[in-house]
């Protein structure tokens, strides 16, 4: 059969790949898709817009698609699996009731209360005036964030009183992120180190994939503003097996429970954002779809077909599978556009890439690229994910970083010290 992975960024060309390596899938569309995926042996990119789902399903239908991954969040929550599954179509992902999970941090956060998963304490707002006084009674650090959809974006992690009120006017008053402030949650500030668990889901049942640690901030020293991302590592050795077994036990299950009894069924990948506390692991935030550069160091560790675990997740049959990894580590660090996440240019040639995969254990996600002839350019602000697997952390850092050194465009920006803190943890 024909798979079809729904968005255009490195995740999507992470996916791509893995699916293309089934022997069940003939050929595996992307939609729009981007260079990387056209240069798979089974990968073509297709022109269809991530929001139109009506062209999505003639597509599905004339193409013979037998199953279809949705990467980005904004058709997760818009309903794009209600759509196509009403339509008899196999598809991957949460319906739009369940994804409220990761659109409104407001409705996450009192499902959390309501099940007793543990997470940071929490108000939220719809006044700035309110917001305000909150803040200047509760004192910093504290977190701002932005009720719906802001790319990853819409978190202040606050280190004072005046920026929490600067947050605030920007999400409320100023509307950075337009509809997401509208509301905004203001928490506790928690202490630890994050980690990323992914998990996929049936409805009933729970398999969490290997753990991951994220890099937000734009700069060295988890320093600047959030981005999307701007690197990963896998393995996290702050995720102990004793970590992952609360994880699982008062985490990842009582979601999936919880959800279940609400009517709610979730269905695809769940997604925690968690922060490894003195207290034990508690929830910083939800995602509903794949991570972003999560998978793009995940799944090169995985053993094994990934399709038919996608298809046991849609057809409620997860319970019996299982997840191999290889014993290694991964890293993944992303070359960005000079200014992102503010303004940034496009259409920067980018040479080098031929060069960094010539190593085997070297693969190149493009995330923000575009073809002009024989030209690869820039098109966005995450433009590639410099991906690299070897024996251990330390290892798999140097190749990384040998590989992003071979790759070049004009005001390339990244960060150096992806992987630190599990770097840190073997120096201990």
């Amino acid at each position: 059969m024909n798979a079809l992975v729904i968005g255009g960024g490195g995740r999507e060309h992470a996916l791509a790949w893995k699916i293309a390596q089934s022997p069940l899938i003939e050929k595996v569309f992307c939609a729009p898709g981007n260079p990387g995926i056209d240069r798979l042996e089974k990968g073509e990119s297709i022109a269809l817009s991530v929001d139109d789902f009506e062209i999505q399903a003639e597509f599905i239908a004339a193409r013979d698609v037998g199953l279809t991954v949705v990467g980005p969040e904004a058709p997760l929550a818009a309903g794009v699996v209600d759509y196509l599954s009403e339509r008899g179509r196999t598809v991957f992902g949460p319906s739009a009731a369940a994804a409220r999970l990761e659109g409104s941090k407001a409705f996450a956060k009192a499902f959390m209360a309501r099940h007793d998963i543990p997470t940071a304490a929490y108000a939220e707002f719809v006044e700035p005036e309110a917001a305000m006084a909150f803040v200047q009674e509760k004192g910093a650090p504290i977190v701002v964030k932005a009720d719906g959809l802001a790319a990853g974006k819409g978190v202040s992690v606050c280190a004072d009183v005046d920026a929490a009120l600067t947050a605030i006017r920007a999400m409320m008053v100023d509307r950075v992120f337009g509809d997401a402030g509208a509301k905004i949650v203001i928490e506790e500030c928690l202490v630890g180190e994050e980690a990323s668990i992914l998990a996929f889901c049936d409805g009933r049942t729970t398999m969490p994939m290997a753990s991951s640690q994220d890099h937000k901030r734009v700069n060295d020293g988890d320093q600047g503003p959030n981005t999307g991302g701007m690197g990963a590592y896998s393995p996290a050795p702050v995720v102990t097996a004793a970590v992952m077994r609360e994880i699982e036990e008062r985490i990842l299950r009582p979601v999936v429970a919880g959800m279940a009894r609400e009517d709610t069924p979730y269905t695809g990948i769940l997604y925690a954002g968690l922060m490894i506390t003195e207290q034990g692991p508690k929830v910083i935030e939800f995602n509903v779809r794949f991570g972003d550069p999560e998978t793009q160091v995940v799944l090169p560790r995985m053993r094994g077909d990934i399709v038919p675990l996608l298809l046991a997740c849609c057809n409620g049959a997860l319970e019996g599978h299982e997840i191999d990894y290889e014993d290694n580590a991964c890293v993944t660090v992303v070359m960005a556009s000079g200014g992102y996440p503010g303004p940034y240019e496009k259409g920067k040639e980018i040479a080098g890439i031929d060069a960094a995969e010539a190593d085997s254990d070297v693969i190149v996600f493009h995330a923000g690229t575009r073809q002009e002839g024989d030209r690869l350019l820039t098109s966005g602000g995450r433009v590639l994910n410099v991906t690299a697997c070897d024996p251990d952390i330390r290892s798999a850092i140097d190749k990384a970083y040998g590989a992003v050194r071979k790759i070049t465009f004009d005001d390339a920006h990244y960060r150096t010290d992806i992987g630190r803190r599990a770097l840190a943890r073997l120096d201990v």
